[in-house]
């Protein structure tokens, strides 16, 4: 297998695992937690959502490795550089998203910190911006194969 290969297959695999995982937090999760009240809710969270979090950087640090390193080798073709820098930068606004807005709204769920007429509305809020997470991590994964299959 050549460097190039790996860092290929960390780059994609990576995102596309990632996006996976997101899609079932959305869909699955997502579904349930909507369908319990809010106490629950928040009760829920607080005693599971470690479980979730513990496993983002399983598919975050392959991704950011197979990335850079994909984007460092194809540093002299100005294409395929365009395309892993605008993967990149999907993965960077995904980041951003994550930290700005789940982070902490997560801890406020865990801290149960959050009015109980507030928490649908947030939880809401919480979705809604990880369908774009998971918009983000579609097109990254998609760059990767444009700029590989050129």
């Amino acid at each position: 297998m050549t460097l190039r290969l790996l860092a290929n297959v960390l780059a994609i695999g990576g995102a596309a695992t990632f996006v996976g995982a997101m899609l079932n937090i959305g869909l699955t999760l997502g579904a349930y937690w909507k369908g319990l009240p809010p106490a629950a809710f928040l009760d829920w969270f607080a005693e599971n959502s470690h479980l979730i979090g513990r496993t983002i950087p399983l598919f975050a640090v392959p991704t950011l490795v197979g990335l850079t390193a994909s984007l460092l080798i194809d540093w002299s073709d100005p294409a395929s550089r365009n395309l892993w820098l605008a993967a990149l930068g999907c993965v960077a606004l995904l980041a951003l998203v994550t930290v700005g807005f789940h982070l902490p709204t997560n801890a406020a769920f865990v801290a149960k910190s959050i009015p109980l007429d507030q928490v649908p509305a947030r939880l809401d809020q919480w979705l809604w911006l990880h369908w774009v997470r998971i918009a983000l991590g579609l097109t990254t994964s998609v760059l990767g194969i444009v700029a590989i299959a050129r």
